[in-house]
């Protein structure tokens, strides 16, 4: 039997099980994932990741989904790293650097009563180039492209926040059965690397709700990367300003993202902690 300390933490639901790995990183944590991850059976969560040690940066962050699949990036993730490293003693200092596999970012927390209450990170430059996403398009960006899924034409918009999103505008999101669609939208043919996608009801130009479907975890309460793909895709398609605060509603909460004019984007949200625990098991 093997056993191995965790502690759950989400940001506006998203949420995951990390693993401090500063003083060494766990065996298979691909493995891991797959097994801690199911809901009902298991501790449930949206996947694992890991709080490592880094040579660049303050911590390195490795985030593996539901399906043990490995991911580059996680917006609420590196949130609730920022709070781990400060609240638990970590790294003290109020600007911390994390190293991800799409770039280091730089997280700047809102202390309130000597712990952190809000992160805001610095998530890096949008990326619109088709091959840069990736997805399969002739053209310099794909905004607002009509494509099949299951037999029905959707108006797509590709980003990738360091992973690959395609954003769609509904009339009402509430009424989607994601479980239904949302496979079909993961594993179209035009991306290769299968996709995140964003379903996006517009309120006002800065006031949007949506909900996501991950790769290889399915609907999620929350996607921080996929609230900042809707925030440049709504400043790209000309319905919301550039350098202003887009409040995006997800099923967890709300998160505040700020698009410049090179699609430089900021996002800032909460994150907390769940609780601590010992995971038990045979492999």
């Amino acid at each position: 039997m093997k056993e191995i300390a965790f502690t759950k933490m989400h940001g506006i639901g998203n949420d995951y099980v990390y693993i401090n790995c500063m003083d060494g990183e766990v065996d298979e944590p691909e493995y891991l994932a797959k097994i801690m991850s199911p809901r009902r059976f298991s501790v449930g969560s949206d996947g694992v990741i890991l709080i490592c040690p880094s040579r660049v940066a303050d911590a390195r962050m490795r985030m593996f989904n539901a399906d043990g699949s490995e991911g580059k990036m996680c917006g609420n993730g590196t949130r609730c790293i920022g709070k781990y490293l400060y609240d638990r003693g970590v790294v003290k200092k109020e600007v911390i650097t994390l190293e991800t596999l799409s770039g280091i970012k730089t997280l700047k927390l809102n202390i309130k009563d000597g712990a952190v209450s809000t992160v805001a990170v610095d998530m890096g430059r949008a990326i619109t180039a088709p091959a840069d996403v990736p997805v399969v398009f002739d053209g310099e960006k794909m905004i607002n492209e009509p494509v099949s899924v299951a037999g029905r034409e959707y108006r797509i918009t590709a980003v990738s926040m360091g992973n690959p999103h395609a954003v769609t505008y509904v009339d009402d999101v509430k009424c989607l059965d994601l479980e239904a669609i949302g496979p079909d939208f993961e594993n179209h043919a035009i991306f290769p690397e299968r996709v995140n996608t964003e379903f996006v009801r517009r309120i006002s130009p800065t006031e949007l709700e949506m909900r996501v479907w991950e790769r290889g975890s399915g609907e999620t309460f929350a996607c921080g990367t996929g609230a900042c793909a809707v925030a440049v895709a709504s400043v790209l398609n000309g319905y919301s300003p550039v350098g202003e605060a887009i409040t995006i509603h997800l099923l967890g909460g709300d998160l505040k993202i700020t698009v410049s004019e090179s699609l430089e984007v900021t996002m800032e949200g909460p994150a907390a902690f769940s609780y601590d625990g010992v995971f038990r098991y045979e492999h």
